[in-house]
């Protein structure tokens, strides 16, 4: 069994901070999702991480792929690349640098789910 440490109260850089979701970001997601969950369209939801990446998936079906993700770009290569929402394929469908204004100009009824 591993052992664990438990920090209390631990000062973060940012750099640290950056590495997931910050309590806003995931705030403003989460409102989107409701909002889909209640219309019926959206089912499920992970997170997942990676070095490049934090990702919010969203699935219509829990056991199939995810037709959404809302990523936030952990090492941009321009401004604007810091969040990312991509289709099923992986495909770039808008990019931003900020989150809130990104959602709010995606129209998620006119989006269609490739299959």
């Amino acid at each position: 069994m591993k052992k664990f440490k438990l920090i209390i109260n631990k000062n973060f850089k940012n750099e640290e901070r950056e590495r997931f979701f910050v309590k806003q970001e995931l705030q403003i997601i989460f409102n989107l999702y409701s909002q889909m969950v209640s219309n019926g369209t959206w089912k499920d939801y992970s997170l997942t991480s990676d070095k490049k990446e934090i990702s919010f998936d969203i699935y219509k079906v829990a056991s199939d792929r995810p037709i959404f993700r809302i990523s936030k770009n952990l090492n941009p290569k321009s401004y604007n690349e810091k969040f990312i929402i991509k289709d099923k394929n992986g495909k770039i469908i808008k990019k931003s640098e900020n989150l809130k204004r990104l959602i709010r100009k995606t129209s998620w009824g006119n989006l269609k789910i490739v299959e």
